[in-house]
């Protein structure tokens, strides 16, 4: 269920993210394509920017499509990525 403050909603997205991402063998590091769904971008996207700061870290950085939308389901913000699987050693 959405969290009623954009920004939590934001930082529960990252974290499922990364609980995805896990299962699959995979991290942060792994991801090379983002697309990230916003409600209203033109007040949303500091905040987006500012936690992907904080989770994406440092270069260097998957490429990142942000889409302004009229709906997503109850959310105000989605996130979609396309993630390499590591090689097995």
């Amino acid at each position: 269920s959405p969290e009623p403050v954009f920004e939590d909603q934001v930082r529960r997205a990252f974290a499922n993210l990364r609980a995805v991402l896990a299962a699959g063998g995979c991290t942060l590091d792994d991801v090379v394509d983002v697309t990230t769904f916003h409600t209203d971008p033109a007040s949303q996207i500091e905040t987006v920017m500012a936690v992907r700061a904080e989770e994406i870290g440092d270069p260097p950085y998957p490429n990142w499509t942000a889409v302004g939308v009229n709906w997503l389901a109850g959310f105000d913000f989605e996130i979609k990525v396309i993630a390499r699987i590591p090689v097995l050693q």
